[in-house]
């Protein structure tokens, strides 16, 4: 029908639509025929656009793609049809009519007609760069070429109709989709975003080859073991602060035998982990393993975790002593997962993500399990096989103690208006289970400068000041030592206060002072002062043995020694620190000095407060360009 008015008034004067719109009447056969012809489709495209138009609102609040915006449109009569958004669509149609000008109606009906076209254009477009293998269109021309020509075609087409209609047509269609983005729950029909994200993230691992890593970009890349998520909020989210947007991944493993058991038990659990990680507003991936025993099971991690380029290279995990844990997911778990709709259906039928994990060893509703009678499911010797391991397979090791009660929002806030509020981060890097080793430049120490700074360098964390404590004797020239450690932080340009700490006597508890072990040096020069014989020894002294040391003879480092150690690393706590940095031996090569190990380790840190316990194992830091 168009297409014939459209010939007929192509022999006709070019002006005469423009000045009479009705001049079909003065030529029909019969007037009145034109005037039933205009109302009928009228009100037949009236009619079926607004049935349409009310439908697809209908749909738009039943999916919840607005929030709360369209929850009147969801009402239906009895029979199922949506009354209520068939008076919405009309009242907007009655909006549009008060323009007051069909040619401008024509345009703006026009320019959202063709931006359709161009959207639908455009999502064709992604699927296509996204290479997803369930899009396979039947249209035998199709390439993407034909996409961005449809796009393009459209959006010049808008313009010619109308500059101004077509801007603020697509001003309008992105405030459209941001009130999407923002307001409309979780869908179960899929993202084209993924899509493109799973593409470019795939095509750039390839492109991160490890064969180019350099100590110049090093930064933390950790896997963080966790046995049960109620009790390590305080961990997780503090080691969330230390990754230096690097790779952080919350691994957990499960005992079981996959081949006595129907299916696999760890399917049903990602959705609680993962509701655990947008609880707690971490970046961090979840990665969970079946395996006979936690020793087997973390060294799967170790070696699976990650991926291409972006593997763990440390392992963090729980200082192993008899504290109970404490639940810190009862109380936010209940206020973050509460629902507000009271008519909801799975309100009593389902738990909520975060009440699905298991409940603690010695709560009252869970009875104490494991062959060690504590409800433990991990021995100390396993324990320390564990650390073992890790370095075995050139992982730095951070044991965490005292997490259980570590809020960050009650340390960083101070307690009044009038208070200073300071926060201190101290640090030890100093194997303190060997007083010989002067040394404050070995792989492991700058390791633990390296952790301590990337704290202070967070956003929570930059007002905090770091502590550096240098451990000197009173028989010794401290001139040198301390200029070299401010030389060394200056290069390093990590800001902190050195504070010098004399510990004689504690020094004199250890074996080798107490049996004479610097005798020999001396009685070899007796000419030789006492800042040429310390100069000597720590020339003498390999850094490589010290960043991987343990004492062969470890059961002689005595009690007495490590509580006077633990006291010395208290009296300079004023004003108490947040958390400590401590250095951490090496574990010793024979399995039989295991819960030895472990008993100093626990005398040393006992009391402290949140502790992190460090070894490195790689170079960390350079002072080259």
């Amino acid at each position: 029908m168009i297409m014939w008015v459209k010939l007929f008034t192509f022999f006709l004067c070019s002006v005469l639509l423009q000045r009479d719109y009705s001049f079909l009447r003065d030529i029909n056969i019969w007037e009145p025929l034109v005037i039933v012809g205009v109302y009928s489709s009228t009100i037949s495209a009236s009619m079926s656009n607004l049935i349409g138009a009310s439908r697809i609102l209908y749909a738009l609040a039943k999916d919840d793609l607005f929030g709360k915006v369209l929850c009147l449109a969801k009402k239906t009569s009895r029979s199922g049809n949506p009354w209520i958004a068939v008076l919405m669509s009309w009242f907007l149609v009655q909006l549009v009519l008060f323009a007051g000008k069909l040619n401008t109606i024509a345009s703006i009906v026009t320019i959202f007609f063709l931006l359709v076209y161009a959207a639908v254009d455009l999502a064709c477009l992604a699927l296509e760069w996204a290479s997803a293998p369930n899009f396979r269109p039947t249209f035998r021309y199709f390439t993407w070429h034909t996409c961005i020509l449809g796009i393009v075609g459209c959006a010049i087409m808008m313009f010619l109709i109308n500059a101004i209609y077509a801007s603020a047509s697509i001003a309008f269609m992105l405030l459209l989709l941001l009130l999407i983005h923002y307001l409309s729950p979780t869908s179960s029909w899929g993202y084209i975003s993924q899509a493109l994200i799973f593409h470019q993230v795939r095509k750039y691992l390839l492109m991160l080859d490890v064969r180019k890593d350099h100590i110049k970009f090093w930064r933390p890349q950790i896997l963080l073991m966790v046995s049960n998520p109620r009790s390590s909020v305080g961990l997780i989210t503090f080691i969330n602060d230390i990754k230096k947007s690097g790779l952080y991944v919350l691994g957990h493993v499960q005992l079981g035998d996959l081949s006595t058991l129907p299916s696999d038990p760890l399917q049903a659990q990602y959705e609680s982990w993962l509701s655990l990680v947008d609880h707690l507003n971490i970046k961090a991936f979840v990665n969970l393993t079946l395996a006979d025993s936690v020793r087997h099971g973390v060294q799967h991690l170790l070696f699976i975790s990650g991926l291409g380029g972006m593997r763990p290279n440390t392992l963090v995990l729980g200082f192993y002593d008899d504290c109970l844990p404490k639940d810190k997911l009862i109380e936010s778990s209940v206020s973050s997962t509460e629902s507000t709709d009271p008519f909801s259906p799975s309100q009593d039928l389902e738990q909520p993500p975060l009440h699905r994990f298991a409940s603690l060893r010695g709560s009252s509703d869970r009875q104490d399990y494991g062959e060690f009678g504590d409800g433990k499911v991990l021995g100390a010797q396993e324990y320390v096989s564990i650390i073992s391991d890790a370095m075995k397979m050139l992982k730095n090791v951070v044991l965490a103690r005292y997490f259980n009660d570590f809020d960050k929002a009650r340390i960083l806030t101070p307690p009044s208006i009038l208070s200073k509020g300071e926060v201190f981060v101290d640090v030890w890097p100093v194997n303190l289970l060997r007083p010989d080793s002067c040394s404050y430049v070995d792989t492991c120490s700058l390791f633990l400068l390296q952790l301590a700074c990337i704290l202070n360098m967070v956003k929570a964390w930059r007002k905090a000041t770091l502590r550096l404590f240098l451990c000197v004797e009173e028989g010794r020239s401290i001139r040198g030592p301390e200029a070299k450690l401010g030389q060394l932080l200056k290069d390093l340009r990590i800001k902190a206060q050195v504070e010098i700490v004399p510990w004689d006597h504690v020094v004199a508890l250890h074996w080798q002072r107490q049996s004479g072990f610097n005798k020999n040096l001396t009685s070899k020069s007796p000419d030789l002062t006492a800042e040429e014989m310390e100069a000597r020894a720590i020339e003498e002294e390999s850094e490589e043995d010290y960043a991987n040391s343990f004492p062969s003879n470890a059961t002689r480092v005595s009690d007495d020694y490590l509580t006077a150690v633990n006291k010395l690393i208290l009296d300079q706590a004023m004003p108490p620190p947040a958390v400590r940095f401590l250095y951490l031996p090496r574990p010793p090569a024979d399995t039989r000095r295991y819960a030895t190990y472990l008993h100093q380790l626990d005398l040393l840190t006992q009391d402290l407060g949140p502790t992190l316990l460090i070894h490195g194992v790689t170079p960390v830091i350079t002072t080259d360009l």
